[in-house]
């Protein structure tokens, strides 16, 4: 049998990994400046991390959602410390479309609504609920037979308009929009969506999948906001690796048997590599480095890249120029041996590296792509 081929696949094969750096079967060592799209958080095989998995495979690896699993409450707790949400619920799940899927049936249900309010450039995921969640025409399901979701420009008239209709259950926002380009809608805008939401009795939901757990130098992005989304919807970077997504809850909104539901979700392992995930977090101090490698990466970036923007904030950053950058993409794979990432812009650079990366390898990355920018785009 082979692979359904959906997916382009570079000739590389990984056979060991350790931080942001990679080994392919021939020997070749790899900087990874992307991590599988800000999966890698706490960089490749992190000691900690390990010694996590091990203990909790040799203790206990099955699952079964009608008993009771201590290490969900353990991850919950360390989760609303870590975060600042002490006082929300956790429900864990798969995956940031399952996360974005229930965040938006509980929206639904809580509020008797059917309808939900995107961006024009989000994705929010390709389960059945959550399909429609992105405006990438290839992608027609509906959210399901009677709900829609309708997109729109950051454009908080537009909003208001489509919220004025009185069926809105929730309006879904990613702070950073990751696939789209890492567009950065301003904390004002976040600020006034808010209180938008709360005058038209929608909720609001925070996609934290790509931006969340450190990657803009806070815990989560729309904390520089200062605003507390109803739902926030996190994966990713949550597991390291692992497969586990979830959604924290806020306490007015009320959980009854039978409202939501997972086969796999809350699973030993997938706690056991997320709760390692925020203990280095938290021993290791990541988000302020994030903060500060972050803001040497962009302030570099600004004043060599030749580039017409630099988005985004802490190391969840996009290099946006006038022309294409597949070949540089390409050529900083084949002849300097680094991952970065595209968007669904063509002209943008995308760098998600882990939020461990090292200031020497901030300057390799940096190295190769000067490297690579025509002369004439430098000027």
């Amino acid at each position: 049998m082979n692979l359904f081929n959906v997916y382009p696949l570079v000739n590389i094969t990984p056979v060991k990994a350790l931080g942001a750096k990679l080994w392919d079967d021939k020997g070749q060592e790899y900087l990874d400046f992307y991590g599988g799209h800000a999966v890698i958080s706490i960089g490749h095989s992190h000691p900690h991390y390990v010694q996590r998995l091990t203990e909790q495979l040799q203790n206990i690896g099955f699952y079964s959602n009608s008993v009771q699993i201590p290490i969900q409450r353990e991850l919950a707790e360390k989760l609303g410390q870590v975060s600042g949400y002490a006082d929300y619920s956790l429900f864990l799940c798969n995956s940031g479309a399952e996360a974005n899927e229930n965040a938006l049936k509980l929206a639904s249900f809580h509020t008797g609504k059917k309808r939900a309010v995107a961006f024009k450039g989000a994705f929010h995921g390709r389960t059945s609920g959550a399909v429609a969640a992105t405006d990438n025409p290839k992608i027609v399901a509906p959210f399901n037979a009677d709900h829609a979701i309708s997109f729109v420009e950051y454009d908080l008239a537009a909003v208001e308009q489509v919220l004025q209709g009185g069926d809105v259950c929730a309006a879904i926002i990613e702070p950073i929009q990751g696939v789209g380009g890492i567009i950065m809608p301003s904390d004002d805008f976040l600020t006034a969506l808010a209180a938008l939401c709360k005058q038209y009795g929608a909720l609001l939901i925070a996609d934290e999948v790509q931006s969340g757990y450190g990657r803009s130098g806070k815990f989560f992005a729309h904390q520089h906001a200062g605003i507390r989304p109803d739902v926030i919807s996190v994966a990713k970077g949550m597991g390291n690796g692992f497969p586990i997504g979830g959604i924290l809850i806020a306490p007015e909104l009320k959980a009854s048997y039978g409202l939501l539901g997972t086969t796999f979700g809350g699973n030993h392992l997938a706690c056991a590599a997320a709760l390692a995930v925020l203990e280095v977090i938290e021993q290791e101090n990541l988000l302020a480095h994030a903060t500060e490698l972050g803001h040497y990466l962009r302030s570099e970036l600004e004043a060599n890249a030749g580039a017409e923007e630099i988005r985004g904030r802490g190391l969840m950053v996009g290099i946006k120029y006038d022309f294409p950058i597949k070949d540089v993409r390409d050529q900083l794979l084949s002849e300097h041996h680094i991952f970065v990432g595209n968007a669904s812009d063509p002209t943008v650079l995308r760098l998600l590296p882990p939020l461990n990366i090292t200031k020497a390898e901030v300057d390799r990355f940096l190295q190769a792509l000067y490297a690579l920018i025509p002369a004439e785009v430098k000027k």
